[in-house]
């Protein structure tokens, strides 16, 4: 059973650490593009780069052509559970 009192701190952890490994991520990302080499062969892993189109939908436009009603009748509305931590900051001592 995991003590309630790290929760917060292991996973503050885990946040600080997965967002390092993102900016490293990134960054081979950024250099594996400047190649410019669709496949990429290592000795454990093969990498692809492959571009493709994504249509998306101009939500601002969409508002402007369409009524509120409508507008309204379109939109989904879902519940999103979110978790966000913050540092504890240190007491202040009045000396």
């Amino acid at each position: 059973m995991t003590n309630i009192a790290t929760l917060a701190d292991r996973y503050a952890d885990l946040d600080a650490e997965i967002k390092g490994l993102q900016r490293l991520q990134a960054e081979l990302k950024a250099e594996i593009k400047a190649l410019g080499r669709e496949e990429i062969v290592g000795e454990r892993a093969v990498v692809s780069l492959t571009l493709s189109e994504r249509s998306t939908l101009d939500t601002k436009l969409v508002r402007e052509l369409l009524t509120e009603a409508q507008v309204e009748a379109c939109t989904k509305v879902a519940l999103v559970e979110t978790i966000r931590w913050k540092a504890v900051k240190a007491p202040v001592t009045i000396a």
